[in-house]
């Protein structure tokens, strides 16, 4: 089976947690570093979600999971150790047309987490289909060191030039683009400080197409 890659916006959307351990840790936080609201159900949480809890980071639902508990959700995450439990929400979840994933467990999910990367505003995803999490793991970790927070300054560099050339009535088809971006000069530059410099190289480069 083959999975459709999708960046989902969630921001503002309340999204469901069930369980209360590490992973659903790791869940809850990568849902509310993408803005959505979080709601964790479970009887008791480990001490950084019971932080969360405190700070009011979450909603917490101090009890076992129940039906009706997904109203109102865009998206579910089952992260209990009851693979009953886990069928349970996942059918709750698919009467409501909603997206639910079930932790290392694919052929319960309807969507599946890739492993990413983070550098600001580009994110960069690996996925083995399911097949595999800890080969995309590492797949991502030998990423991370050779995308480092200077392709973060790149989006935005790259957002600057396609606004700039936009104001001045220039459009430039995209494989221009690709011609254009010498990711190894521009990052090095932009690692370096040498912003205007990288700036400068990148508008040479599209012009001169």
């Amino acid at each position: 089976m083959s999975y459709y890659p999708i960046m989902l916006d969630i921001k503002g959307e309340r999204c469901v947690v069930v369980g209360g351990g590490e992973v659903a840790l790791r869940k809850a936080q990568s849902l509310l570093d993408c803005g959505a609201r979080v709601r964790v159900i479970s009887p008791a949480l480990c001490p950084d979600l019971d932080k969360m809890r405190d700070s009011k980071t979450i909603e917490y639902i101090a009890r076992e999971y129940r039906d009706n508990d997904l109203d109102g959700a865009m998206l579910v995450v089952a992260a209990t150790d009851d693979r009953e439990v886990n069928t349970q929400i996942m059918q709750e979840a698919e009467s409501l047309s909603m997206l639910c994933n079930v932790v290392d467990d694919p052929e319960l999910s309807n969507f599946i987490v890739p492993s990413s990367l983070r550098r600001g505003s580009l994110t960069i995803a690996v996925s083995t289909g399911g097949k595999s999490p800890a080969l995309a793991r590492r797949i991502r970790t030998e990423l991370e060191k050779h995308f480092g927070d200077e392709y973060d300054s790149l989006v935005s560099l790259v957002e600057q030039v396609r606004s700039d050339l936009s104001d001045r009535g220039v459009s430039m088809p995209g494989e221009v683009w690709q011609q254009a971006l010498d990711l190894e000069t521009l990052a090095r530059l932009l690692r370096q400080g040498r912003r205007d410099e990288a700036k400068s190289r990148l508008l040479d480069m599209l012009e001169n197409r």
